[in-house]
């Protein structure tokens, strides 16, 4: 009987040593998971910063691509009635 339970006691300690060592390996592996986790956050913010870091400069060189542009469209238009003048004058002196 004594020995019964000794055997018995025996089993349950190895049954809770058993539960304490899955217990510190699933801590264990979550630990790395959130370790992993966090350094994938890290980078992710990184990338982030870096884009809007890009598309700031993007917007900085936007403004003065836009002013040239509207200056080029309007020498564009004035070219365009120059030459319209000439074409005109033009077809007056060949119709003389």
């Amino acid at each position: 009987m004594m020995e019964t339970l000794r055997v018995e006691e025996l089993d349950s300690l190895a049954r809770l040593e058993e539960r304490i060592q899955k217990t510190a390996e699933l801590v264990a592996q979550l630990r790395r998971e959130k370790d992993a986790a966090v350094k994938q956050r890290e980078a992710a913010g990184m990338e982030r910063d870096a884009a809007l870091r890009d598309a700031a400069e993007a917007r900085a060189q936007v403004a003065p691509l836009s002013q040239e542009l509207e200056a080029l469209r309007g020498e564009r238009a004035q070219v365009r009635t120059r030459v319209q003048k000439l074409l005109a004058q033009m077809d007056l002196l060949s119709s003389v």
